[in-house]
């Protein structure tokens, strides 16, 4: 994360984003957030944040077999 007062560049699915952090205190490099329209709204722990990356992937293994029937 490149902060820039309450600006800062985040890697999110291996893209870089700017995302405004400026409602969010104490982020450090390495936090897990849940962001919305390139604003941080919530920070989240590391294992609430694995679970949603299972159940995004759980959703586009769905998603995929749908279109591929």
């Amino acid at each position: 994360m490149i902060s820039n007062g309450n600006i800062a560049d985040v890697s999110v699915g291996g893209a870089i984003l700017r995302l405004v952090f400026r409602w969010l205190k104490m982020l450090r490099f390495g936090d897990y957030i849940l962001l919305h329209t390139g604003f941080a709204i919530q920070k989240i722990s590391e294992d609430e944040a694995l679970e949603l990356f299972r159940l995004l992937n759980e959703i586009e293994d769905a998603m995929k077999k749908l279109t591929a029937e």
